[in-house]
């Protein structure tokens, strides 16, 4: 699903305008993204938690040519489902 079949299928649960959800979807991600820039964690109930992690330094080798290549530490936004996301897919079949 992407970014605008998101909004489309809101709309239509929520029988609301598609710009009105547009908006509303544009602010809450704005909203989580400057929580997560905080150093806040962000947690939707439901669905999981997203908080910032930082990732250390390390060196990586390229199998091909086996040169090896220091890769900078980094921060990486991390998802953690919850108990009830979790549920939801493991009725889920698997392929």
């Amino acid at each position: 699903m992407n970014h605008k079949e998101l909004i489309g299928a809101v709309a239509a649960r929520l029988d609301m305008p598609e710009d009105y959800v547009s908006r509303l979807l544009e602010v809450a991600v704005d909203t989580m993204s400057a929580q997560l820039c905080e150093g806040n964690q962000v947690g939707v109930q439901g669905f999981g938690t997203l908080e910032v992690r930082r990732k250390e330094e390390r060196i990586s080798v390229n199998p091909a040519t086996q040169v090896r290549t220091l890769v900078p530490p980094k921060l990486v936004v991390n998802f953690k489902q919850s108990n009830v996301l979790k549920d939801k897919l493991k009725g889920l079949p698997h392929e």
